[in-house]
């Protein structure tokens, strides 16, 4: 479940709030409400969150240090790009890019997703039979972290 915690340095940024989930610190805008942890990988954290403002469920990855390994930094700028310019009912939709309160500090990068009801990897692990069709929309249409 999301804890609300003080901010690290104990001085709040007016438009952010400050949540722990799998021990890491969230620092989301204050339109969001998260409401658990739902996967956990390679690039990032991902948990469920509502938009209060439009009332909308989505997700929100949190990618830490994305600016740690150049290979990785690269990955998420060319996420960004592609799911900028993609609309489409079988690619996921990228809602909303949350923007850092100061940028000498910027080290974390949060990503707004609709939320979907799996991801790539459980469809892949399930014992649903999936046609080349099937595979090929699926792996467009899953927000893993």
């Amino acid at each position: 479940m999301a804890t609300p915690v003080e901010p690290p340095n104990g001085i709040r940024t007016e438009g952010k709030h400050y949540y722990s989930m799998w021990q890491t610190l969230f620092e989301i805008d204050s339109k969001y409400v998260p409401i658990k942890p739902i996967g956990r990988g390679a690039y990032g954290i991902v948990c469920s969150s509502v938009n209060r403002e439009i009332n909308e469920k989505v997700a929100i990855k949190k990618i830490q240090n994305a600016f740690e390994n150049r290979v990785d930094a690269l990955r998420t700028l060319r996420e960004l790009k592609l799911l900028r310019h993609l609309h489409h009912e079988n690619v996921i939709a990228l809602k909303d890019i949350m923007m850092p309160v100061h940028r000498n500090s910027f080290k974390d990068v949060y990503l707004v997703y609709e939320l979907m009801d799996t991801d790539l990897h459980q469809i892949i692990k399930s014992s649903q039979a999936l046609s080349m069709i099937t595979a090929s929309i699926s792996s467009f249409s899953c927000s893993g972290a």
